[in-house]
């Protein structure tokens, strides 16, 4: 049995032990679920050659899950969830061909038939220190309640690092606002997961007024871009972050910094292209690998601007000498956008949003994808022509009834894989979400 199943039945079991704390009106246990579809297409587009993880023109590819969100209070300020989940689908290309990969919502790991996951199981307590107090609304994962401003907050057990460090109010979401990985998050940001991008760990958060520091303690992959987590943590990612959030003409707005180090057996990717020529064959990380450090940083912005308008920055930079460990092949980026919601239409329910993004790599990873290396999503077998992956996306995203939206996205990117050859794409998606 593994850690995780054994974390999921001994807090189930603890919950349905421990005597309700609360007012007697408190909600002891919760469930909300959600269910996501979305279909994706790529046009036809320039491809003179391709790779074992190139991008294919016109091609489409669906992904379908539904989660479920079950809570209980185990003691006063603790909480514990649990997120069974049915996927099945593809990627594009299997999720591979693009750095920024198209769809957030499309996992490294594809299956035709569905499937179950536990992608989260965690608990998490809170200790309230004083301040001003506020009113929480009933959620995915979060209870109806009250927290004050002042407070600390410790989540252990499994989850998503974006859970809780690198969010965003206006593009944090696939199931809800923009699709783009490198959107959603920092492209850079190489942050621990398995292939469906959860994890097991730590993280403590301290609130006092307007200031927020984080810290966190996670698990990573057996091996690069695997589907499985390191056993016994002696591979791990450590994560700070710093956030502080203002006002600016009566609209609220934070900014955060945070950064990431991993601890694992790595290739130095001019390691990997030196074997790759001693061999007669292309570079490949794996003979070289052995325990070193890569490090990231990167700084994340909103801001409203008017009610129902938000403005989002996020800019990042990680060690672009070492291969990438459990992300995507982005060693710097910068993305922007503008949020335009609800609020904004007059009795309507809807939302628009776009946003630019533009990916980069190093010298080194340049070369090793030019001598025919294979990165964690790209590699085109050669790399005569390098430049900048640039993409631009805008969605619509339109409320039918509560509680179900749909969604129409497109994306244009120019350079995929960093492949001026290749491209440009265009790739339309359509996103139908349920969320109870």
């Amino acid at each position: 049995m593994s850690y995780i199943t054994r974390l999921v039945v001994s807090s189930t079991l603890l919950a349905l032990a421990c005597p309700v704390y609360a007012a007697e009106d408190a909600d002891r246990f919760a469930w909300h679920v959600q269910a996501t579809y979305v279909e994706q297409h790529v046009d036809h587009f320039q491809s003179p050659y391709s790779g074992a993880n190139s991008l294919t023109p016109n091609q489409s590819r669906q992904t379908a899950d539904v989660t479920l969100y079950a809570g209980a209070r185990l003691w006063r300020g603790a909480e514990l969830w649990i997120n069974p989940e049915l996927d099945q689908g593809f990627g594009l290309n299997d999720t591979t061909g693009l750095a920024g990969f198209s769809s957030g919502e499309a996992y490294k790991v594809g299956r035709s038939t569905p499937y179950l996951r536990w992608q989260r199981a965690f608990v998490r307590q809170t200790w309230n220190l004083g301040g001003e107090h506020a009113a929480t609304e009933a959620g995915p994962n979060q209870f109806a309640g009250e927290i004050s401003t002042d407070r600390v907050v410790l989540t252990v057990g499994k989850f998503g690092v974006g859970d809780v460090f690198d969010t965003n109010r206006y593009a944090h979401d696939p199931r809800g606002d923009f699709l783009n990985w490198s959107v959603v998050d920092t492209g850079s940001f190489d942050y621990a997961a398995d292939a469906w991008g959860y994890t097991a760990g730590v993280a403590v958060e301290w609130y006092r007024g307007p200031w927020t520091l984080r810290g966190g303690f996670f698990d990573v992959s057996d091996v690069p871009n695997s589907p499985d987590l390191e056993p016994g943590f002696d591979e791990y990612q450590w994560i700070a972050e710093l956030e502080r959030r203002f006002s600016l003409g009566g609209h609220p707005g934070k900014v955060a910094v945070s950064a990431f180090s991993t601890h694992a057996r790595m290739a130095l990717l001019a390691d990997a292209i030196a074997w790759g020529t001693s061999h007669s064959t292309a570079p490949d990380p794996a003979p070289v690998r052995q325990a070193r450090e890569r490090q990231g940083l990167a700084i994340n912005l909103e801001q409203e601007v008017r009610e129902g308008v938000g403005l989002f920055l996020r800019a990042g930079t990680s060690g672009g000498n070492v291969e990438t460990y459990d992300f995507t092949d982005i060693d710097r980026t910068l993305a922007a956008g503008l949020n335009i919601g609800a609020t904004r239409w007059k009795g309507a329910q809807d939302t628009v949003g776009l946003a630019l993004v533009v990916n980069g790599i190093s010298p080194e990873r340049r070369r090793f994808l030019a001598a025919g290396g294979l990165g964690v999503l790209v590699g085109d077998g050669q790399l005569v022509h390098p430049g900048n992956e640039q993409i631009a996306e805008a969605y619509y995203d339109l409320r039918v009834f509560d509680p179900v939206h749909l969604t129409l996205d497109f994306q244009r990117v120019q350079n995929p894989a960093y492949n001026r050859d290749r491209g440009p794409a265009s790739i339309i998606a359509l996103r139908f979400h349920v969320q109870m």
